[in-house]
């Protein structure tokens, strides 16, 4: 019997500075960031990313963390306990074994923009496996003002997950296919997932093509996520992060909404939160809160 294709799973990733001393740091601080989709790994030192993982989340938050955190590790000679100070964030926040605190993941994904678009963002828009948050920060990446939908797939990163498999089409080609149709459909009328998947279906047997479904559901998304964006209203710089932020099919079409550009960065904007998380560990290092060796 042929193996079933996962078309959700997308690549997990790690990286480490290839140039970067930890050895010299003094203070060696870790974010972990388990959501209910994926957990991302961050290890500074001295303030500055070393290393990091972005993997799938298990069925456990305990194995996820540890198991993240040894991926962000793995290439690198540093020993895990090395650690100064770790902080836990994301769904799974409580349940990070070896983590010092926990903060929630509204405040390290402003604190995590900030870094990795640079300080002069004010709104961040958190697209997670589960809900959505829109958040308001000032030039140290506090919080000044927060909005998130009610826990639910529509519009979010497992939403799309299950469209992607429903369709047979993978997820990291989704954003790019949705542009592929003459002409573009409207939204599908309903984001739930349950509803959206039964529409989909009906629109494939009345003619639509695979492109046209994906872009009516990529639509459905940038318009759901624009309703939080709009209560809360949008200050300039404008940053995206989560897994979302890598699906153009969704973001070209919120962007024109929003009526500004999202900032740009280097990194993966799906570790944000790990790296807010990683900074709020520095920053009680360097006021003597680090653990005693």
């Amino acid at each position: 019997m042929a193996e079933q294709k996962e078309f959700w799973r997308w690549p997990e990733s790690n990286w480490k500075d290839p140039h970067a001393d930890w050895k010299s740091a003094k203070y060696i601080t870790v974010g972990v960031d388990v959501g209910s989709v994926s957990s991302q790994a961050v290890i500074m030192a001295d303030g500055e990313i070393f290393a990091y993982g972005n993997m799938r989340t298990g069925s456990d938050s305990s194995n996820s963390a540890v198991n993240v955190l040894a991926f962000a590790l793995d290439g690198t000679d540093m020993p895990g306990e090395r650690m100064d100070y770790a902080v836990g964030t994301g769904y799974g926040r409580v349940n990070v074994p070896f983590a010092d605190r926990t903060v929630t993941e509204i405040s390290c994904h402003a604190r995590g923009a900030g870094f990795i678009y640079g300080s002069g963002v004010r709104t961040v828009l958190d697209v997670g496996g589960q809900d959505i948050k829109a958040i308001q920060c000032d030039e140290n990446g506090k919080v000044t003002n927060f909005l998130m939908n009610d826990k639910c797939a529509a519009g979010t990163g497992r939403g799309m997950e299950v469209f992607s498999d429903l369709l047979g089409v993978p997820i990291t080609e989704v954003g790019e296919r949705s542009f592929n149709v003459k002409e573009e459909p409207a939204a599908v009328f309903n984001t739930c997932v349950v509803y959206a998947k039964s529409e989909a279906i009906a629109l494939l047997r009345n003619g639509s093509t695979t492109e046209e479904v994906l872009a009516a559901y990529c639509r459905a998304m940038a318009e759901r996520i624009y309703s939080i964006v709009e209560k809360l209203g949008i200050l300039p710089e404008f940053a995206v992060t989560g897994g979302m932020a890598k699906n153009r099919g969704v973001m070209d079409r919120l962007m024109p909404m929003i009526g500004v550009n999202s900032a740009t960065t280097k990194w993966d904007p799906q570790i944000a939160g790990a790296i807010g998380a990683a900074l709020f560990g520095y920053a009680l290092c360097q006021r003597g809160k680090g653990r005693k060796k």
